[in-house]
């Protein structure tokens, strides 16, 4: 026969819900923190392409 599991309490619900907020906010700052070393260009953990040199297979050289 099914047994109902015991009831969570409002601390350890208010407990887990602040844990989970607060581990949501650092996430949040780190990818700010990221975001703002990547656009001024002081970025060293992070990498990616950029475009700013002109391609080689253009049309120019026909």
């Amino acid at each position: 026969m099914a047994v109902p599991k015991k009831r969570t309490s409002k601390s350890k619900k208010n407990s887990r819900r602040a844990n989970w907020k607060q581990q949501a906010a650092k996430e949040a700052r780190k990818a700010l923190s990221l975001a703002q070393s990547v656009l001024t260009g002081k970025s060293h953990s992070f990498v990616f392409l950029t475009n700013n040199k002109p391609s080689k297979n253009t049309s120019e050289t026909e």
